[in-house]
């Protein structure tokens, strides 16, 4: 996955609480696509109107958001079913960053395994960012005018991202502690080892 140090770009405000991850990416789109190709569907519930022509209404069909890279979000972001095409399509549609008020869990783990960075804010603090902002994780900071604001993650998740390492990626770094182990427990427990 690709390293994620900082970003900087418009930030689009669907501040909207409870987008779940069928309204990020519908189900048989991911039936139908390559996880790369999902993008042009992320959001589409939003952004379209039922006889697929633009909504306006939908701040993701602005002309300053719609290539936005970084998304503004109420509470509950990623709610719903556990479903890591919601991330990779939000991915595939440019978007690295989401600051929200808080995420559905099991979105908010699938966003550290494929390169995309949740941060979560107070809604006075995410209400006060204005259209350009600069999110930096060495820092752990957002940054929007004269405004900067600081953010929590885990060290281990922090590490991996900046690293661009998924947890296979990350236990792969291990590879030689691992045979090491695995040299001895075949001298300790040969019967626990087939060949």
């Amino acid at each position: 996955m690709d390293k994620f140090t900082t970003l900087s770009g418009v930030a689009a405000p669907l501040l909207k609480s409870n987008v779940d991850t069928d309204t990020i990416i519908r189900i048989e789109r991911l039936t139908q696509n390559a996880r790369q190709d999902l993008g042009p569907y992320a959001f589409e519930a939003l952004r379209f109107r039922p006889d697929g022509s633009e909504d306006p209404a939908c701040v993701l069909n602005e002309p300053p958001f719609r290539d936005a890279p970084i998304v503004l979000a109420g509470e509950n972001f990623g709610c719903g079913s556990s479903r890591e095409g919601a991330v990779w399509a939000l991915i595939a549609a440019g978007i690295r960053c989401v600051i929200a008020e808080s995420f559905g869990d099991i979105f908010y783990n699938n966003c550290f395994q494929n390169g995309l960075l949740p941060i979560r804010l107070s809604a006075s603090d995410i209400a006060a960012l204005g259209q350009d902002v600069e999110v930096d994780l060495v820092k752990q900071t957002v940054h929007s005018g004269s405004l900067t604001f600081h953010f929590d993650i885990e060290p281990v998740r922090r590490e991996a991202l900046l690293d661009g390492l998924d947890e296979i990626a990350r236990t792969m770094k291990s590879a030689a502690d691992i045979a090491r182990w695995e040299d001895n427990d075949r001298v300790q427990r040969p019967w626990i080892w087939s060949t």
